[in-house]
């Protein structure tokens, strides 16, 4: 049977969230009901709910940060039991049959993958809904345990701002020794310097704001640099294995691909409005460096990520509200008036 859920949704296209109503399906066979406890607010949210990257679907319940406590299982389920810590990140279904759903990177299904809000089921139809609501029915393969002894509000943004930057600093090799530069200390920023800090890495921040030095070095940073400076860009020039570029804005790389080694790499995972101007290919060549992208991480990665910060208690920094302060928060957001990630409370919908 269906089930009634409450929610805040974005009506229509840049239009304030509200209270909103409206059906999630019953448990099937292989589905998880999960109560949300907390979920986080990513900066795609905003982008998603103005419009800003197309086809939104409307109304729109945003929230792909999704943690809580399993309250039903269907009878084909084995991973998962009723009280289970679980989370929900930025997808909800895949095709699970081409290439890339089996070697475990569903995020690139070719067919499509489902995303958890302003997308469709795997019908193509049926529109999803996300986390800023009470409760969410998932496919089991598309939940994740969460490690009892994280802070569950501070846990809920490892569900996307934590895989994003996991998954690049995996795919490029960082270990212990490695020489890593994080472009941008927001939601994803912050979550990479604690990330590759507890690789071993050795972690430069960059910033263009003199007044995040102290805030880079209390999360891990070994070095901070500000990037609107040239003798300290200068100083940098050749002395990193890997870049992690968080801006989500388009922006010139070459400075920071001129701070990369012979080898380096530089990976883009902040989403910009419009391409990154153009860098200079010749040095690119001369050096053997590559620019390459990553996007959010399959199912597999998600739940080593987990695992990882469970190892290493890593969570997020988060600021904590009730839902009734999310139109506040977005407009906060694109202040970058937030260290670094708004949680919300979904307990509050009650009230």
């Amino acid at each position: 049977m269906a089930t009634e859920a409450h929610s805040w949704a974005a009506p229509e296209v840049r239009k304030p969230l509200v209270p909103w109503t409206f059906q999630r399906r019953a448990v099937g066979p292989h589905d998880v009901s999960i109560k949300v406890a907390y979920c986080g607010v990513c900066h795609s949210d905003v982008h998603q709910v103005r419009d800003e990257w197309g086809k939104g679907i409307f109304p729109m319940v945003p929230g792909h940060e999704i943690v809580g406590h399993v309250t039903a299982v269907g009878d084909k389920v084995t991973g998962f039991k009723v009280g289970d810590t679980a989370g929900v990140g930025c997808m909800v279904d895949s095709c699970g049959e081409c290439i890339q759903c089996k070697r475990g990177v569903e995020q690139y299904c070719q067919k499509g993958a489902s995303f958890t809000y302003n997308s469709t089921e795997q019908d193509k139809q049926t529109p999803t809904y996300g986390g800023y609501s009470d409760h969410v029915v998932v496919t089991e393969n598309f939940v994740v345990h969460v490690p009892k002894n994280l802070d569950l509000c501070a846990a809920a943004p490892l569900l996307c701002a934590g895989v994003t930057t996991y998954s690049p600093l995996r795919y490029w090799g960082v270990k212990k020794g490695s020489r890593v530069g994080v472009v941008g200390l927001g939601g994803l920023g912050h979550m990479a310097v604690k990330l590759a800090s507890a690789m071993g890495a050795v972690v430069t921040v960059f910033t263009t704001s003199e007044s995040k030095k102290a805030a880079a070095k209390d999360l891990g940073a070994h070095h901070v640099v500000i990037s609107k400076d040239p003798a300290e860009m200068k100083q940098a020039a050749g002395t990193l294995d890997v870049i992690i570029d968080t801006v989500g804005s388009s922006h010139d790389l070459q400075p920071y691909l001129n701070t990369l080694d012979v080898d380096g790499k530089l990976a883009l995972v902040g989403m910009p409005e419009t391409n990154h101007p153009p860098f200079d290919a010749k040095r690119m060549i001369s050096m053997r460096q590559c620019v390459g992208g990553s996007n959010i991480a399959g199912m597999p990665e998600t739940q080593e990520l987990l695992n990882f910060c469970g190892e290493h208690n890593i969570t997020a920094t988060v600021e904590k509200i009730n839902i009734d302060q999310i139109n506040e928060a977005y407009e906060r957001m694109l202040k970058s008036d937030v260290k670094y990630r708004f949680v919300i409370d979904i307990a509050s919908l009650k009230q």
